[in-house]
This record gives C-alpha cells, sequence and structure tokens, in this order.
C-alpha cells in the first residue's frame, strides 16, 4: 500500500535536467493513493451528546490562519480531525485546506475515497464522541470535518486539489478549463459534503515552470484555468498554493501571477523547502529563510523575495500569505554547527531522509542557533533547519509590516500536541 506523503522538496538540483527531458515529452503520470483492504464498520452505541460549539471572534483580513491536512496523515501519522480540537488548533484556525484531492483525466477526482468518506470512526475517535454507524451515508474525514465545523461555525473549509505528486494532471485540465471546473465544482459540491466545503484550493506545481515534473501548456494556461474555477464557484473560496522561487528569471516569471490573481481569494506562496538533503552533500542551508543571509546558495530563495517579487507585479498584499512549515530538512556527517557546511548525506527521519515533524526536532534535536529569522540546530553530525515559536513570533512581525493577509502552514500533523507552533502563529 502507497501510503504518500506531500513531496515538498522542490529538487533544484534536478531542475534543469528534468526540465530539457521533459519539454518534449508528454506529462508525467501521478501514483494513486487509496489504501487498501478497507473494512466495513459495525454498528456502535452513541455517547452522551456533543459539546457545545466554541465561539469565534470575527477574522480581520491579515489575520487568516490556514492550516493544511492530509487525508493520508490518518494512516501512518495516526493524526485525525479530533487531534485538531484537542490541541486547541481549531480555535485558532479561521480555514482548513484538506490535501489533497487528485487531478486525473482533466477532472478533479478522488483522491483517497477510504480516508476522505468511508472509514468508520469509533466514538473515541470522533470529534463530538459520536460513533459512525454502518448504515450512515458519510463517514471518514469529511464527517468528522463537519463535526468540527460544528463547533466551530466560522470554520471554512477548502479542498485542496493537486500538489507535488499530483500536478501531472493540470496539463490535460488546462486543455478545456471550463470542464475541468465544472467537474471540480460538481466533486466539491457533490450532495454528501456539499455542506463541508466553503471553496477550492489549487496546488499546482507547477504550470510552465520546470522541476521533478515539466509542464507546458502556456503562461496563460493557469490564468484561464482559474479563470473557469472562478465562474464555475461564484462567491465561494477559490484559492491557489503557489512558488515562492524569486530568483531571477525563476519560477515566480514563468507565468502571468498578476494576471490571475483577479479570480483568486488569496495566493498561498510555499515560502519553505527552499533548500534540502536531495543536494546530499550540503551546503546546508535553513529551508524556510525569511531574508537572504551571507552565503546562501542562491540568491531570491527565501520568503522576502518571494514577497517582494509577488508585490511588485501589482498583486495586493492582502491576496499574499506567508508560508510556514511546522517541520525541518536535515543533513549527516555534518560538522560545521554554522550554515554553510558540507555533509554526507540526509539525516534519517520518521517517514522520509531529510525531513522530520517540529515535535519531534524540538525535543531530538534542539536549536542551537539563528540565522535569516529562521532556526538550525546541530547535534552530533546533525543538522536540521526549522522555524520554533520565537522565529514564527519574528514572521508574523514580517507578515504584519508588509500588510499580507495572514499565514498559512504545512501541516497540522507536525506541531505538538498542545499546538506549540499554531498558538505563535495566533
Amino acid at each position: 500500500m502507497f501510503k504518500p506523503h506531500r513531496p515538498r522538496a522542490r529538487l533544484r538540483a534536478l531542475a534543469a535536467a528534468a526540465c530539457t527531458a521533459a519539454l518534449g515529452a508528454t506529462l508525467l503520470g501521478v501514483a494513486g493513493m487509496s489504501p487498501a483492504g478497507a473494512t466495513p464498520a459495525t454498528p456502535a452505541a452513541q455517547p452522551a451528546a456533543a459539546p457545545a460549539a466554541a465561539e469565534a471572534a470575527p477574522t480581520a483580513a491579515g489575520d487568516k490562519v490556514i492550516g493544511y491536512f492530509t487525508n493520508w496523515g490518518t494512516y501512518d501519522r495516526n493524526y485525525h480531525v479530533k487531534n485538531i480540537e484537542t490541541s486547541g488548533s481549531a480555535d485558532k484556525l479561521t480555514h482548513i485546506n484538506y490535501a489533497f484531492g487528485n487531478v486525473a483525466g482533466g477532472k478533479c477526482t478522488i483522491g483517497d475515497s477510504y480516508a476522505d468518506y468511508e472509514k468508520a470512526y469509533t466514538a473515541d475517535q470522533s470529534v463530538d464522541g459520536v460513533a459512525d454507524t454502518w448504515d450512515q451515508p458519510l463517514r471518514g474525514n469529511f464527517n468528522q470535518l463537519r463535526k468540527l465545523k460544528k463547533l466551530h461555525p466560522d470554520l471554512k473549509i477548502l479542498w485542496s486539489f493537486g500538489g507535488w505528486t499530483w500536478s501531472g494532471g493540470f496539463g490535460q485540465a488546462a486543455q478545456n478549463p471550463a470542464a475541468f471546473a465544472k467537474s471540480c465544482r460538481d466533486l466539491v459540491e457533490d450532495p454528501r459534503w456539499a455542506d463541508v466545503f466553503d471553496g477550492i484550493d489549487i496546488d499546482w506545481e507547477y504550470p510552465n515552470a520546470c522541476g521533478l515534473t515539466c509542464d507546458t501548456s502556456g503562461r496563460d494556461a493557469y490564468g484561464n484555468l482559474l479563470g473557469e474555477l472562478r465562474k464555475s464557484f461564484g462567491t465561494d473560496l477559490v484559492t491557489s498554493a503557489i512558488t515562492a522561487d524569486g530568483s531571477d528569471g525563476g519560477k515566480i516569471d514563468a507565468v502571468d501571477y498578476a494576471g490571475a490573481a483577479k479570480h483568486l481569494d488569496w495566493y498561498l506562496p510555499m515560502t519553505y523547502d527552499f533548500f534540502g538533503a536531495w543536494e546530499a552533500k550540503g551546503p546546508t542551508a535553513p529551508h524556510s529563510p525569511l531574508t537572504s543571509y551571507p552565503g546562501v546558495p542562491t540568491e531570491g530563495f527565501n520568503s522576502d523575495a518571494a514577497i517582494s517579487k509577488l508585490k511588485s507585479l501589482g498583486i495586493p498584499p492582502e491576496k499574499l500569505l506567508l508560508g510556514i512549515g511546522f517541520y525541518g530538512r536535515g543533513w549527516t556527517g555534518v560538522t560545521q554547527s554554522e550554515p554553510g557546511g558540507s555533509a554526507t548525506g540526509a539525516a534519517a527521519g520518521t517517514y522520509e531522509a531529510g525531513i522530520e515533524d517540529y515535535r519531534v526536532l524540538k525535543n531530538s534535536c534542539p536549536a542551537t542557533g539563528k540565522v535569516a529569522g529562521t532556526a538550525y540546530a546541530h547535534c552530533g553530525t546533525n543538522w536540521w533547519s526549522y522555524d520554533t515559536p520565537e522565529t514564527i513570533g519574528t514572521k508574523m512581525n514580517y507578515k504584519n509590516e508588509q500588510g499580507l493577509g495572514g499565514t498559512f502552514f504545512w501541516e497540522l500533523s507536525g506541531d505538538t500536541g498542545n499546538g506549540e507552533l499554531i498558538k505563535a502563529i495566533r
């Protein structure tokens, strides 16, 4: 059974070679994510009534706090919608982006039917303490999100489509954007879960730009697709996660993001994963620097460069959110404490080499220094970079100074059990 993560690495060292190889080829296919061996639920007794709904204060334009929730996290990470409530995160969130739906055959499609709407939750696993029954029409994460919204009536939920693994389908979707938009609307507004979702988030990595995948559908394809989505979704939310490559001639320059902005409620520039152990020998560098710094491996690979470039194109700052990673990236075989050291490879991680959740790193390799508005840690021969509550505070000051629309983060399961990082955002 393939249980994917969202491969956030940009694999920059491979980009040029991948581009050359892919420009003359058809778009790459993507792997599926559905689990095997789903079993039917059994009836269960229902406990006492659910807790009372929490009151939420009105949210100003600059106070959006958006967390990604992954459907596959319910497997290997044992992270469920209930954890959003018990950690206190639900009180801090304004929006949740549910990741991911697939893009295949020119349409929005289900990513994982078992996790999304089939899995039966027991009373102790459920948001409100009420078990799913064998005959109820909707179960899984969608039903749990419905219950979470009842406790937090102002919370909005968007269904995010694509991601690094499943962006290969956007090229075909862009060939008939109207049909694609209709398929997305029909799926998001399926009568079984229409009340759960308040809009759609598009994570196309990346239109008309090269990386591990390479799409050559044209500079305007992205905007055309978003325009049709806006027509189909009307006043519902339409948002998009986009590249944060602020380098000269980089991915931001490959697409008319300024022109497409009119179709969107906001952008989520992915201001993390600038550097990582896909460069196995280093140099070590923080994966989410707020600003540049002496010795940075690539100029333009920092949050401020991306935000400044997007603003310079005429995109209103209130339509830009600052991205935070709730995880670190690291190397092993490192002797130098400061950034810029050599390495022998990726540090061991719980789910994947070179990446680890903050909730683990804060104890296993505590921060030993700061650079460019983020933190790093050197422990033994391992070197990690990640954000802490303190550096998130620095980034929130930046967000306010820039007049940005808010903050988003990848992703909820990386935080501590009491929501340490999301509290720093709020």
